[in-house]
């Protein structure tokens, strides 16, 4: 008998997860737009509902029978078996309808009052203010350490009391600072059977260039919306386990909070998961081009980018965990806020605009925006500074982008 041939990833991602049959021999998903499913019989009804609510476990190739979109849809399980092939040793995922739904789940699944979140700054402004003040204000102590710091992280990990939660997002947004995730889940898993879950948000590099779980992460956060979706049209998130148990905890709070991804939203994600590593690889060397273009023009304080790391310890970390640098760049203008702005009134291609990872070049001003809601003394400790800018690098050609930031910074 001939053994199986394992599929690689790119395959993977077009054949799991999906059968034709199930959809009139459709080539490709179909889009359920379908509130409430009917049952065969009334023991399937009721083994269903067993199923969902944890209070069975479905059998090796048993097909449970679907209840009610708020629980489970056909989109949401298609999207979920076929994202599992990119991210490197994930079991399972989970889909939200958004990047700080899948977040705020993953928290709120893992932390009770009284437990302690340890975790890096700069994150992004949505989630660091969850940090610093919606957990507290629920009872769970937060310990910011900065990123990039990997003693301090380990110190803070072993001695802050009640640790359950390390939460990482590397590069950091939108400094671009790397944290050492193999470090983070060594010094976590000193701590014995009651070591904390170690959490990465990989939105920055996604799959393709950095694979947290095999690194030693328990869980992958995303924001779907960026590189993932990479169109700028629809919201969402996923989050990816090695333990099947982990990831089934997280589908009984989504049930419980409803931030389900809704059917035609799965679908699009869906069909763009076969270009994510096409589109970011092409965002990957057109940034790469351009940043190390712009390093040493002189309107520039500083270029921020992982193969323009000054420090040896980036440098180490960049080399030992990531395949490629991303489309993400950082630029602080000498001038500050009022250079910074003018930089973005001057630009003629790149769009000023939040969120990162479409094919179209996003440009912002993370202090004034998606950073605005944090201190002054926040915005120092983490390096966010008034002419720190953000670029998310799109497809188009890297000669025309690189252009337009020469003539916006007045070369």
């Amino acid at each position: 008998m001939a053994k199986k041939t394992k599929m690689r990833q790119d395959t993977q991602v077009l054949t799991e997860g999906f059968d034709p049959r199930l959809s009139v021999g459709s080539a490709r998903p179909a889009v359920f737009r379908s509130s409430t499913y009917v049952f065969s019989t009334p023991e399937a009804a009721e083994r269903a509902f067993d199923v969902a609510s944890g209070r069975a476990e479905a059998s090796a190739g048993e097909r449970i029978e679907l209840i009610y979109s708020r629980i489970n849809h056909p989109n949401a399980e298609i999207f979920e078996d076929q994202i599992v092939p990119l991210e490197t040793d994930a079991q399972g995922a989970v889909v939200f309808n958004s990047g700080m739904a899948a977040i705020m789940t993953a928290l709120m699944a893992n932390l009770t009052p009284g437990d302690a979140v340890v975790y890096t700054v700069p994150l992004y402004g949505g989630t660091q203010r969850l940090m610093e003040d919606f957990l507290p204000a629920w009872g769970v102590r937060t310990v910011p350490v900065v990123a990039g710091d990997r003693v301090a992280l380990a110190t803070a990990i072993r001695e802050t009391k009640g640790v359950k939660v390390v939460f990482v997002e590397s590069p950091a947004n939108p400094t671009l600072v790397m944290s050492d995730l193999r470090a983070a889940a060594v010094a976590g898993s000193e701590l014995g059977e009651g070591r904390p879950l170690l959490m990465v948000d990989n939105t920055f590099l996604g799959p393709v260039f950095q694979h947290p779980l095999a690194l030693g992460a328990d869980l992958v956060l995303y924001s779907a919306t960026k590189y993932l979706g990479g169109f700028s049209d629809v919201i969402g998130g996923v989050a990816l386990a090695r333990d099947p148990a982990l990831i089934k905890v997280l589908r009984g709070y989504r049930i419980l909070f409803g931030n389900i991804l809704p059917p035609d939203e799965c679908w699009i994600l869906d069909s763009r998961l076969p270009t994510v590593k096409l589109r970011m690889n092409r965002q990957s060397k057109n940034a790469q081009r351009i940043a190390e273009r712009l390093d040493g023009n002189p309107a520039l304080a500083r270029v921020y980018y992982p193969t323009l790391f000054p420090d040896p310890e980036q440098q180490r970390i960049y080399q030992a965990q990531c395949d490629f640098p991303g489309g993400m760049v950082s630029i602080e203008l000498a001038g500050g806020k009022a250079a910074a702005f003018e930089f973005l009134r001057r630009l003629k291609i790149g769009r000023n605009a939040v969120s990162l990872g479409g094919v179209e070049t996003l440009v912002c001003h993370p202090k004034s925006t998606t950073h605005s809601g944090l201190s002054q003394e926040a915005c120092q400790v983490a390096g966010i500074t008034d002419g720190l800018v953000r670029l998310s690098i799109g497809i188009e050609d890297w000669r025309d982008l690189l252009a337009d930031f020469e003539q916006a910074l007045g070369g």
